[in-house]
C-alpha cells in the first residue's frame, strides 16, 4: 500500500525551493489521489530547452518507494533518451536502479540533468539519438524548435485559457488536463471537451 505520509512529505519537501532547483510536484486534477501527480521541471540554463517548462505525468506504484515512480513526459521534448512520441523516458533510476532512499525530488532533478546531459549510446528514440550524434547543430536546433512549440507556448496564457473554458461550464481539474493533453492548444481543448 502507498506509504501516504512519506509521499506527504516529499511533496512539501519538493516544492518548498521549487524557485531554486527548477522543479515541482502536485497533485494531478486536484482530486486528492496521491498515486496520481504532476510534475514540472525547467529547462536547464546553456541547454536547448533553457527557458522551457516541462511537464511530467507521475503515478506511483502501491509498492512506492520500494517500487519506482512511473513517469513520462507530457510535454513533448527531443532528446535522445525521451520518446519523441509519448514522452517514455530512458533512465535508470526509473528501473533497475531505483533506491527508497530516493524521493520524488531526485528523480524530477534527475529528469532535468537528463536534459543537460543526454546520453545517445543509450537511447529511448532512436531517429533522435542518431541525428545528435551525426549532425549536432541540427539536433540542437531542432531542440530549441520542440521547446519554443510545446514548453514555452503551453505555460503562456494558459490561466486566461483555463479561465475561458471554465467560464464556459466546463470543471476546472477537466480543462487543466485536457488543455495538458494538447499542449494547451485552446481550440483543440474545447474540440474535445465538446466531444465528451
Amino acid at each position: 500500500m502507498l506509504d501516504v505520509s512519506r509521499v506527504q512529505k516529499e511533496l512539501a519537501d519538493c516544492n518548498k525551493d521549487k524557485a531554486i532547483s527548477g522543479v515541482s510536484i502536485d497533485l494531478h486534477g486536484g482530486d486528492g489521489d496521491l498515486s496520481h501527480l504532476a510534475g514540472t521541471i525547467s529547462g536547464p540554463v546553456g541547454t536547448p530547452y533553457e527557458g522551457g517548462t516541462f511537464r511530467i505525468d507521475v503515478r506511483l506504484p502501491s509498492g512506492y518507494p520500494f517500487e519506482p515512480p512511473k513517469m513520462q513526459f507530457v510535454t513533448k521534448v527531443w532528446h535522445p533518451n525521451i520518446s519523441s512520441q509519448n514522452g517514455a523516458i530512458c533512465l535508470d533510476i526509473l528501473k533497475d536502479q531505483w533506491s527508497p532512499a530516493l524521493t520524488l525530488k531526485t528523480a524530477l532533478l534527475s529528469l532535468q540533468a537528463l536534459l543537460s546531459a543526454p546520453e545517445p549510446d543509450d537511447p529511448q528514440d532512436a531517429v533522435v539519438a542518431q541525428q545528435y550524434l551525426r549532425d549536432y547543430p541540427m539536433f540542437v536546433a531542432t531542440a530549441r524548435y520542440w521547446t519554443e512549440t510545446f514548453a514555452k507556448r503551453a505555460s503562456v496564457g494558459i490561466e486566461e485559457k483555463v479561465q475561458k473554458l471554465v467560464e464556459m461550464g466546463f470543471p476546472e481539474a477537466l480543462v487543466r488536463s485536457t488543455l495538458d493533453s494538447v499542449n494547451g492548444d485552446e481550440n483543440m481543448a474545447l474540440e474535445k471537451l465538446c466531444s465528451g
